[in-house]
């Protein structure tokens, strides 16, 4: 008799990338009796529901589409969601721990990616960039001044992976780099050539501030319209992280009124970001579609840690686990 598989049925329920998950769609079935794989995003929880609802192993890819622990309830027989990425708010962890699902992240498989985004934001806002682009293609020109980086001060707020190696590349063109951790450590800084100052003491002193936490209730509206204040009328934010770290209608204000220079912004509130928001009507803004993560490199990474997750989960050796589950 054939060896059974460990698992009955996955599911990939998002709209996951052909090219990054047909290389690894022959692993994927020697693991699986079924595998679903979804070429388009469930339009609401009822449809995510249906597709997910016999499913024994989830690979989750977009962070849109949620796991809210209705959902999970629905799956009596789900084990394990694999994320496909490293930010896992949008699936309840307390809900996956009571339920007995064990979730998996992808840490680390967008690091260099996500930096060079966060890096290519401040340039893009401080040298006027997508402005000057948009007076060019209206048949115009400009001679406003624009600011360079070199010799200012970046702030890191948050100094995981892509925190470290936005340290790097601050470095690299010639800025002062100062962070903040909810962890400081001598040791952490000495490993990572920074000084951690207190958050206050970052957001008075940087010239561009760049956000590299995950969303947890810690962290949710970090930066309020308290934090914003303190910023300087020529700072540049930069959020890579998640759209809740920053409180948005404070920062739209902070914007509009000129309380701070300008924005790079890869991630909101609600995405994808509504027709018409007002950020849109800003020039001191630079905006783009939460894809710092969007390399082809990256993006295929993301889905092989998964996979890895689901082949060790089912060798009895979990990897990369954020929340625990009893289910096996």
């Amino acid at each position: 008799m054939p060896t059974p598989k460990p698992y009955s049925r996955i599911v990939l329920p998002d709209d996951p990338p052909a090219n990054a998950v047909g290389p690894l769609e022959p692993r994927l079935r020697l693991l699986t009796d079924e595998l679903a794989w979804h070429r388009d995003v469930p339009a609401t929880e009822e449809e995510l529901v249906r597709r997910v609802k016999d499913a024994d192993a989830i690979i989750s890819s977009r962070a849109t589409v949620r796991f809210t622990r209705s959902v999970q309830s629905a799956c009596p027989g789900l084990k394990i969601i694999a994320r496909a990425g490293a930010g896992v708010d949008h699936i309840e962890l307390a809900a996956a721990r009571d339920l007995g699902v064990t979730v998996t992240n992808s840490p680390g498989c967008g690091t260099p990616y996500v930096a060079e985004h966060a890096l290519t934001l401040a340039l893009a806002v401080s040298r006027q960039i997508v402005l000057s682009d948009r007076h060019i293609r209206e048949g115009g020109w400009t001679r406003s001044f624009i600011n360079e980086l070199y010799g200012k001060t970046l702030g890191v707020v948050g100094t995981g992976a892509i925190g470290q190696r936005l340290i790097q590349l601050g470095r690299g063109i010639g800025m002062e780099v100062i962070a903040w951790t909810l962890h400081p450590s001598p040791q952490r800084a000495a490993q990572y050539g920074v000084e951690f100052v207190p958050l206050e003491d970052l957001l008075r002193r940087a010239d561009v501030v760049s956000l590299h936490v995950e969303l947890s209730p810690l962290t949710r509206q970090l930066l309020g319209r308290e934090q914003l204040a303190l910023l300087k009328p020529t700072a540049i934010l930069v959020n890579t992280a998640r759209g809740g770290v920053v409180d948005e209608a404070a920062l739209l204000e902070a914007l509009e009124q000129g309380k701070i220079a300008g924005a790079g912004l890869d991630v909101f509130e609600t995405e994808p970001l509504p027709a018409g928001h007002p950020l849109t009507r800003l020039d001191n803004v630079v905006l783009t579609c939460h894809q710092g993560l969007l390399s082809r490199p990256a993006v295929h990474r993301a889905f092989e840690m998964a996979l890895e997750a689901l082949e060790a989960f089912a060798a009895g050796q979990p990897i990369h686990v954020v929340a625990w589950g009893s289910r096996r």
